[in-house]
């Protein structure tokens, strides 16, 4: 008997959690295309003089079905006069909130190598759905201050896989 109820004490935390499917880990890694810029009046294209792309990777942490904790990381790499480098990297945590029919809301703070910050609100989409994984779509929106440059508002396109 003392060893059933020694075994029961060992089993039921672990079966009880995996009745309980929150918390729940998942994670994305993407890439993003920043499309136009505005900053002091003046508009600019990602494909003009230079070009920027990120590799948004993020680990997210879903409390219940519909909010989540997410921290994202993104390198970007600038191509400019036939140089190409690693310019800037954005340290992004930020809430999740699921909005119905494969929309996500992200609400996410910015912290930039570059001595920026901010904040970037994003819409995602899952444009196919798999048993392991999730294509998506997002629209993330970056607004930027500091580092002695005037504001500047983004918009920019990431497609990435969820798992």
């Amino acid at each position: 008997m003392k060893k059933f109820i020694y075994l029961s004490f060992l089993v039921f935390p672990f079966t009880a959690f995996s009745q309980e499917h929150f918390p729940k880990i998942a994670g994305h890694i993407g890439i993003a295309h920043s499309i136009i810029t505005v900053s002091d009046g003046s508009t600019t294209g990602n494909f003009g003089n230079s070009y920027s792309v990120g590799f948004p990777i993020a680990l997210n942490i879903w409390k219940t079905e519909k909010v989540g904790f997410s921290f994202e990381v993104i390198p970007a790499i600038r191509s400019e006069n036939g140089s190409h480098k690693v310019n800037n990297v954005t340290f992004h945590p930020g809430i999740l909130y699921r909005l119905g029919k494969g929309y996500t809301f992200a609400g996410r703070v910015a912290f930039e190598t570059s001595g920026r910050y901010g904040i970037t609100p994003v819409l995602n989409k899952v444009l196919k759905k798999n048993k392991f994984s999730n294509y998506y779509l997002a629209i993330p929106m970056p607004i930027r201050f500091g580092n002695d440059r005037p504001v500047s508002a983004n918009l920019t396109i990431q497609l990435g896989i969820a798992f």
